[in-house]
């Protein structure tokens, strides 16, 4: 296929030119069909490293069906990859879902890129709409049984490194995984060990952690003088839009990732969902425990409609909140080899969007969907 008369993302502006795929891949030249893009934006396809479930489906409890249908959403919206996140569950209960998702090898749908662990190494007090009684430290054994019932897929783990023994485990984490610090009442000197232990990363960042204060710095400023990628949940509910342009100013646009958070009510009306085995209110934008509505649970705004939200409300530049969507997060999961960017050799997803951000065209590996 080639597709030509488009705008291509380059990683730091966009450039006319045309896109050549082979297979499911994007190649320097080839023969075929030619597809005109009328002037439009050629995005890759986004990559999706914190989301829990949409379309009435929670990763954590899926069947093999139900999981076809979250990603078939997915990509629907634009997403062409996804690391489904585990939360705070019973060890039988994580086994489960690491077999689930470790075999799954859809031929449809968004890609699953990995998985993550977001629980249960985090601390009690802030793991928010989480279930507490599922916490547990850092435990080396738990980590092996899950990444060994993934299938090796796991691919970022989360840890609250104020919690007992949550240093050493962070230590032993594998460099080809990706550690997060999350859920923590961490402060700044705690934080600054466990990015020197080997985290280099951070879960929603300013959500269920230790605000920045002038004499007490925090997890955030940790992270910034440490090099350390960060995420922002980008549905207009977590994060006030001023505090998302800091964040991009203060860690510039190669550090920031935008994620979704996103729960079982995604893409569904208002009503009663289950994340993680607890009962959820959506209403509007918003989803927050049943039983304790001052808890957020997640969000219920997909990766696009908060990429979208990021250009077009809160004033992030355009080339700014691609890299935030693609190649940032693509990296972060150590699967940039292969998604996030529009470059020779990558899969072929692409992304036709209007002025608007509209999606006007997908490509997913090379076909049209």
């Amino acid at each position: 296929m080639i597709v030509q008369n488009i705008r291509v993302f380059r990683g730091n502006g966009f450039e006319e030119c045309s896109l050549h795929t082979d297979g499911e891949r994007i190649v320097e030249r080839a023969d075929g069909e030619t597809l005109d893009g009328c002037g439009l934006y050629a995005l890759p396809g986004l990559v999706d490293i914190h989301v829990h479930g949409a379309a009435g489906v929670d990763c954590s409890d899926a069947g093999e069906a139900e999981l076809q249908r979250f990603l078939d959403y997915e990509l629907e919206q634009g997403i062409a990859a996804v690391c489904p996140t585990a939360m705070c569950l019973p060890e039988t209960q994580l086994l489960e879902m690491m077999n689930t998702v470790g075999n799954h090898r859809n031929g449809k749908g968004a890609d699953i890129a990995g998985i993550r662990l977001e629980g249960p190494f985090l601390n009690a007090e802030r793991c928010g709409a989480q279930d507490r009684r599922a916490v547990c430290p850092g435990d080396y054994a738990l980590y092996e049984r899950l990444q060994q019932a993934s299938g090796n897929r796991v691919r970022i783990v989360d840890a609250a490194p104020e919690i007992p023994g949550n240093l050493d485990f962070i230590r032993r984490i594998p460099p080809e995984v990706r550690v997060s610090i999350a859920h923590t009442a961490a402060d700044y000197d705690t934080a600054g060990k466990a990015f020197q232990a080997g985290a280099s990363h951070v879960t929603h960042l300013y959500n269920a952690m230790n605000p920045i204060h002038h004499r007490k710095p925090g997890p955030v400023l940790a992270a910034w003088e440490s090099g350390a990628s960060v995420e922002i949940i980008c549905d207009g509910i977590h994060v006030h839009p001023s505090i998302i342009r800091m964040t991009f100013a203060l860690f510039g646009d190669d550090r920031v990732i935008l994620v979704s958070d996103s729960m079982a009510g995604t893409g569904l009306p208002d009503g009663e969902y289950l994340l993680g085995g607890q009962s959820v209110l959506k209403q509007g934008a918003r989803a927050a425990l049943k039983d304790y509505p001052d808890i957020l649970a997640g969000s219920v705004t997909d990766l696009y409609t908060g990429f979208r939200k990021a250009v077009l409300e809160t004033g992030i530049p355009l080339v700014s909140a691609v890299k935030a969507v693609t190649v940032n997060p693509a990296r972060i999961a150590g699967i940039d080899q292969d998604y996030g960017s529009l470059e020779t050799g990558r899969y072929a997803d692409i992304l036709l969007v209007n002025e608007k951000l509209e999606i006007q065209r997908i490509i997913h590996r090379g076909k049209n969907i």
